[in-house]
């Protein structure tokens, strides 16, 4: 065996310096998350007060308004892609001409 193939903890990304790397790249996904983490705390904050409404009702409520939130992020995120960059991944794509439609 060589000597390139062993691993080591150097090589190896932490959970910190990948989420610090995912958000340089798409800034809105620590937006969902962050929203993601409000919806579900407000959520279970107000489980006590949630009057005569079934516990399995409020949890799909909770669920679904977190998981709204989390894709608006997204798509919000993936709006903002400059043109440039769809140029690079879909070159032919740009090169059609665009005037006979």
């Amino acid at each position: 065996m060589s000597s390139d193939d062993h691993w080591s903890a150097e090589e190896e990304d932490g959970q910190v310096s990948k989420l610090t790397r995912k958000a340089r790249d798409s800034p809105f996904v620590p937006v969902g998350m962050a929203g993601f983490v409000a919806v579900v705390g407000y959520g279970l904050y107000k489980l006590k007060h949630r009057g005569d409404q079934k516990m399995s009702v409020h949890l799909i409520h909770m669920r679904v308004a977190a998981q709204g939130f989390v894709v608006g992020a997204i798509t919000i995120d993936v709006s903002f892609i400059p043109c440039s960059f769809l140029e690079e991944i879909f070159p032919s794509f740009m090169m059609l001409d665009h005037t006979r439609f």
